[in-house]
């Protein structure tokens, strides 16, 4: 009885302090949203700050074990990233992205490594465990500054491109690396290199069956709800699937949100149920950040951090460092081979915010606390991270908006999110205009109030078109996206029907849309 009755109550505990957690890093995290003073600074370091804070009192919330980190908050974090890449960005610029995401992480891991190990004393094994957690990017305040500034398109799919393929990479180098200093497992290149392939082989096909039959089960239905929890149980069930069988759980679920966001969304899923799925993935990654960047700043001690100073300044020197490298050296590369096999050339300009944004996050963090407490060095692993994500956090997160500035890559796109936003709202307001128009289908409503009502949007939809006549007079190249999203648009209506068919039965796969294929004919043959 007495152990039923202390499992209930260690329940009841963990239950409230959880609540608490909740409502705080909520808080935190709206009060940076709708404060302006608050606006300029990225919320996940006002969480840290906030969790240092009630550190610095000793309020201690939640332990978190290295399970409840790597296995309940990556999943989703990684999804959401992978749901909204759109396959199209990802084409364009896919050889700097794979260069960034493989060969990158390469020099980063041995870039930081001997520095830790040569002027910070750490043991060899050990500073490669802490180079493969700083290897992670994860810019979610600068990608968040990016679309607020307008930045090109093409920076902010190589950001996000690569900040989630080396996550992936990362973490499967630093689960191949961590058995080392445990005396599990040896280096040795053949074997390594063996295990990684397998690893990432294993990840890549749990994700693809996944992700496909997923796509192929909501094309028999046409529930939000449904199809939404679909989404959450297949990021999980991804991850799950690959560590049972050996593979990369992080990989899996890269690879299952890609397929559904870009495969499953569009056959599978009408537009109003892709943007409910969409908000609540978004809302979901909002509150996985919060919850971990209060808790990590709740974990640290200032005093460790102290402690391991001189091993912190060593790191954020090395990450800087190998950041340049790997971004200046592998777009050099990029750029010579580019005419080859990728439309993409990356000016220095572009390289520059490249490497002052490589930010450390929620997912280094995450690897960090993830090291087995069998390991000694853990808290100095730890310490290290979090000194790191707390430099590049405050210093180059905050610094990055004058760094686009004064390099002049905000260029006028500002005026085209204008733009964008301008045309949404007046195919909307033509909409909303035919349907009331359609006065059979109010027969309770008064005529003098739908006449109201038809003025009022009449007058909105002008005002619309009439701002938009003078920013394309103010701004011709405009013209241009203009046409290229008509192209696309068409594009899309016929995709769109096409998955209709196949919701209705009348076919038995998705094709190719025929456009593409004339649009190609012609263009051969008008060369």
């Amino acid at each position: 009885m007495d152990t039923a009755v202390n499992e209930s109550l260690s329940i009841s505990y963990n239950l409230e302090q959880f609540l608490i957690v909740l409502s705080v890093s909520l808080s935190i995290a709206t009060l940076s949203k709708t404060v302006p003073i608050l606006r300029r600074i990225p919320y996940t370091l006002l969480l840290v700050i906030v969790g240092m804070a009630l550190a610095f009192v000793d309020v201690k919330l939640i332990n978190l074990s290295p399970e409840l980190i790597m296995e309940i908050f990556l999943p989703p974090l990684l999804f959401e990233a992978a749901w909204n890449l759109q396959w199209r960005n990802l084409k364009e610029n896919w050889f700097p992205i794979t260069l960034f995401a493989t060969l990158g992480v390469v020099i980063c891991v041995v870039g930081i490594a001997f520095p830790l190990s040569y002027w910070g004393g750490m043991e060899l094994a050990i500073a490669f465990l802490a180079a493969a957690a700083l290897s992670a990017t994860d810019p979610v305040s600068v990608i968040a500054l990016f679309k607020e500034l307008g930045a090109s398109k093409k920076l902010n799919t190589l950001m996000e491109g690569e900040s989630l393929f080396n996550d992936g990479v990362a973490v499967v180098v630093f689960l191949i690396l961590v058995g080392i200093p445990l005396g599990t497992s040896t280096f040795d290149l053949s074997t390594t290199l063996a295990r990684f392939v397998t690893v990432i082989g294993i990840g890549v096909g749990c994700g693809l069956l996944i992700g496909f039959s997923l796509s192929l089960l909501t094309q028999r239905f046409d529930l939000p709800f449904v199809e939404q929890s679909l989404t959450l149980v297949s990021a999980y069930g991804a991850y799950i699937l690959a560590e049972n069988l050996g593979g990369s759980g992080v990989i899996g679920v890269v690879v299952v949100g890609m397929v559904l966001g870009n495969y499953g969304s569009r056959i599978g899923m009408n537009p109003r149920t892709r943007l409910i799925v969409s908000i609540f993935w978004e809302f979901v990654a909002f509150f996985v950040n919060s919850i971990i960047f209060l808790l990590i700043g709740d974990q640290i001690g200032l005093s460790s951090l102290s402690d391991h100073l001189n091993l912190i300044l060593i790191a954020i020197a090395a990450v800087v460092v190998t950041r340049l490298v790997s971004v200046f050296g592998l777009s050099l590369i990029s750029n010579k081979v580019s005419d080859q096999i990728s439309s993409t050339h990356i000016t220095l300009q572009e390289q520059t915010v490249l490497w002052w944004g490589g930010l450390r996050g929620s997912v280094a963090i995450a690897v960090a606390l993830s090291v087995p407490q069998a390991i000694a060095e853990r808290q100095a692993i730890i310490d290290i991270v979090f000194g790191v994500v707390l430099f590049t956090l405050l210093v180059q997160g905050l610094t990055t908006q004058f760094v686009l500035k004064g390099l002049d890559l905000i260029g006028d796109q500002p005026q085209r999110l204008e733009y964008a936003e301008l045309v949404s709202r007046q195919i909307a307001l033509r909409r909303v205009l035919a349907e009331i128009q359609k006065s059979d289908e109010f027969p309770d409503i008064d005529p003098e109030r739908l006449r109201y009502k038809q003025e009022l949007v009449q007058g909105q939809l002008q005002s619309v078109t009439d701002k938009l006549k003078l920013l394309l007079q103010e701004y011709p190249l405009l013209q241009e996206v203009a046409n290229k999203k008509f192209d696309q648009t068409v594009l899309d209506i016929e995709a769109e029907t096409y998955a209709d068919l196949i919701r209705m039965g009348r076919l038995e796969e998705n094709i190719m849309p025929l456009l593409v294929t004339l649009e190609g004919e012609n263009a051969v043959e008008q060369s």
